[in-house]
């Protein structure tokens, strides 16, 4: 369990078999794994979780805080009347110059308002303009999935006209890459392999580089963004009823359904089909986001929704298991709403994946129930003639469509969408409640971890040492709760004050020593004073640097296939920090009296991770030195550098961290003469005073941090 330690040479070893225990050794997760949801004991304590994950969710889609709503600047045109209803061409613009297409059904003879509907497709190529043949619609027909040949040569149209013909509004749209949907490629969008050197830079980057990755931006953002601005363009058709909107789709639209009903709470009722699962999460990029589903998943996504009306499906396909598991607990979180009626399965494990004619009726029936429409039930799908792809598609002579698969406008969109979050970020930041709200509560989706709950410490001292004014122990700290181990260098002067200070550096505990062995200077002057010092081997240190993190076996070269279900080891590293502290402030069984008050003090790549654990722990840490390097999450080229972290640069990068301390004491090195962000945090507190920035010879930041901590 403990490291191997030399203590005459103070050479630590890390060893994969001292931390057996330690749960991040174990290969990491991927979207293939085991994601169940266990409903908290009570409302109170699932309304908390339920806004982290929330806010997990729109962190992760780069849309936290929302991105600024431009005019949509809607064009609605082409009407083909079928005598029940309409169908009607449509493009938008989410964002400046970035279309979203698709087709609009409106019932003919409305009397007062009507519900909405969203209709999201999967992947199919070219879902929306698709028509199966004929000899592949009688198999299905012959196997009970459809009824008629002509209408179910496209499920899609099926869908929309069946419900227009309910007398909704219905709102069919592309996803990215698919139909009229063109600006960004296929290529880009669903098949991505490699990273694109000529997008990998610091300024301009495209989608899936790390400079993308820090700013959290991803395709499945990008689309979760086209559907609020889809709802936006629902809502502003005068005939649409704001209190009846409804979203619906299969596989990659179940997704998409799941998350947006999840996110925007105008939705009303949700209906994901063959994507609520405990098994696989959802294979293509568009479907997957750093930081997305670490320590969640789909159950717990569509969970989100309630005590809203919700149904679902299983199918011959990963959901085969929802009616055990999975579904029983959604139904255990609505019991306790008093709304178990409003939550619904379509067993189908007969058919494999599908929106059949059975599904379909089901969620028509669902509709018809909670939106009162009066019709018969069940609801049964009768025959259309299905339009060509000629009479559905937005672009012709008169709407000319725009550029194709350009590399420069996915550069400008994504910069567009960096600078109009770093405008409203630096507004926020303006304000001690606004820095803490939206910075600080991106952060802790980041890190992954409140301090709050820190978990359940054990303290196993291994060997202890009197050496004359101070006594040396050697000990693991075990978290219990999230099976994890820090090893620890606990120096405690026999003249104790109660003040302790975690030292962090790059080599781990074995910083605390000189290379002959003997105590560092600045360390034993911190002794000599009364202050214990422990210093840490975090995650993957004491021995060989970590020069590349390990990625899940996918030979697809896309962040979020790793960082979507795991901690970075950043924040990993950070998370060994907050248990140090909650050691100190807490205590544990067999550990020395808790501090009085705890200090960190970071050096080297430590520095920036110190930052994290006191942007995270607030006012646990009383005081922090750190030297920052001028460390920025915007600078890294690689995402599997070992100080990678997913949104990292997004939320003004680390001085929006380091600003999260304010007003709490600060030695800062590294950032220059009263670096911007960080100086106006501390104004805004009116305690300017606590910060001290240190610019002098790097030769003397030590000396000089060690007569800081001892003031």
């Amino acid at each position: 369990m403990k490291r191997i330690l030399l203590v005459l040479a103070t050479i630590c070893i890390f060893s994969l078999a001292a931390h057996a225990e330690d749960a991040r050794l174990q290969p990491p997760k991927d979207l293939n794994g085991y994601f169940p949801f266990n409903p908290p004991s009570s409302l109170s304590d699932w309304e908390a979780r339920k806004e982290y994950v929330r806010r997990q969710i729109l962190v992760a889609a780069g849309l936290w805080p929302m991105p600024t709503k431009t005019p949509l600047n809607a064009v609605i045109h082409g009407k083909i009347d079928r005598g029940e209803y309409t169908v009607e061409k449509v493009y938008f613009e989410s964002l400046p110059g970035f279309f979203v297409t698709g087709n609009l059904y409106r019932p003919k003879n409305l009397k007062g308002k009507a519900p909405g509907v969203m209709c999201a497709h999967g992947h199919r190529q070219d879902a929306r303009l698709h028509l199966a043949s004929e000899e592949s619609v009688r198999r299905e027909i012959a196997a009970g999935a459809e009824r008629f040949e002509s209408g179910g040569r496209s499920t899609y149209q099926a869908l929309c006209v069946q419900l227009a013909r309910m007398g909704c509004v219905v709102w069919q749209w592309d996803m990215l890459s698919d139909s009229d949907s063109i600006q960004l490629p296929r290529e880009v969008v669903h098949t991505f392999a490699k990273q694109r050197p000529e997008m990998n830079t610091v300024e301009n980057w495209g989608l899936y580089s790390p400079q993308a990755e820090a700013h959290a931006q991803n395709i499945m953002g990008l689309q979760t963004w086209n559907s609020v601005r889809g709802l936006d363009f629902l809502l502003s058709l005068p005939e649409v009823d704001p209190q009846r909107t409804a979203i619906t789709g299969a596989s990659g639209g179940g997704t998409q359904t799941m998350l947006a009903a999840a996110i925007d709470e105008r939705i009303q009722l949700s209906f994901p089909v063959v994507m609520v699962s405990t098994a696989m999460q959802g294979g293509c990029t568009c479907e997957n986001a750093s930081l997305l589903r670490v320590n969640t998943g789909n159950v717990e996504f569509a969970a989100l929704f309630a005590p809203k009306p919700q149904g679902m499906n299983s199918a011959d396909d990963w959901t085969k298991e929802m009616a055990t598991k999975g579904f029983p607990e959604l139904q255990q979180l609505y019991a306790a709403y008093s709304a178990k009626d409003k939550v619904f399965l379509q067993r189908g494990e007969h058919f494999p994946h599908n929106y059949n004619a059975v599904t379909r009726s089901a969620f028509y029936t669902f509709l018809n129930k909670h939106f009162k429409l009066g019709h018969r039930s069940p609801v049964i799908e009768r025959d259309f003639e299905p339009l060509s792809r000629e009479q559905l598609t937005v672009w012709n002579e008169e709407h000319p469509a725009p550029k194709a698969a350009d590399p420069d406008f996915e550069r400008k969109l994504l910069k567009w969408l960096s600078d109009d979050a770093d405008k409203q970020l630096r507004a926020a930041a303006a304000t001690p409640d606004g820095l803490r709200a939206q910075i600080g509560g991106a952060v802790e989706v980041l890190i992954g971890r409140q301090f709050a709950a820190a978990g359940q410490l054990e303290w196993v001292l291994e060997e202890k040492q009197d050496r004359g004014g101070f006594v040396e122990m050697l000990g693991t700290l075990l978290n219990t709760t999230y099976q994890e181990e820090v090893d620890l260098t606990w120096l405690q002067p026999k003249d104790w004050s109660g003040r302790a200070i975690v030292w962090l550096d790059d080599n781990g505990a074995a910083a605390l020593r000189e290379p002959g062995g003997s105590i560092k200077p600045a360390v034993m002057k911190l002794v000599a004073g009364g202050v214990a010092v422990l210093g840490a081997d975090l995650l993957f240190q004491g021995g060989e640097p970590v020069r590349q993190t390990r990625v899940v076996a996918n030979p697809r070269e896309f962040a979020g296939y790793t960082f979507g279900y795991n901690h970075a080891l950043f924040a990993q590293r950070a998370h060994d920090v907050l248990s140090i502290v909650g050691l100190l402030r807490k205590g544990a069984a067999g550990a020395p009296p808790r501090a009085k008050s705890v200090a960190v003090a970071g050096w080297g790549s430590a520095g920036p991770i110190a930052v994290a654990a006191r942007a995270v722990a607030g006012q646990a840490i009383d005081r922090a030195a750190i030297d920052s390097g001028g460390f920025r999450f915007g600078k890294l080229l690689d995402y599997r550098d070992p100080m990678f972290l997913p949104g990292g640069a997004k939320y003004l990068d680390l001085p929006g961290m380091i600003a999260l301390g304010a007003p709490g004491d600060l030695w800062l090195a590294g950032e220059g003469d009263e670096p911007e962000i960080v100086a106006a945090a501390y104004r805004a507190h009116a305690k300017i005073e606590n910060l001290t920035t240190f610019t002098g010879d790097a030769g003397q930041q030590e000396a000089a941090a060690v007569a800081w901590l001892l003031k």
